[in-house]
């Protein structure tokens, strides 16, 4: 059973065969310290919200 709270890294991850790869954490140049995310986590959250803020209502 594999454990949810496994930090995976979106790059490494890329290309490797479906097989996700655990984050290295404060030894990867992308991990932010202070707020204890990978920065590619959070420029995905950030277009995330963004692409949900742009969407009009169906009945405008």
């Amino acid at each position: 059973m594999a454990n949810n709270n496994i930090p995976y890294c979106p790059l490494l991850s890329i290309g490797s065969g479906g097989i996700d790869m655990v984050c290295t954490q404060e030894k990867c140049a992308w991990y932010m310290a202070n707020v204890k995310k990978c920065s590619m986590y959070i420029m995905g959250y950030n277009a995330l919200m963004e692409a949900n803020s742009k969407k009009k209502p169906v009945n405008q």
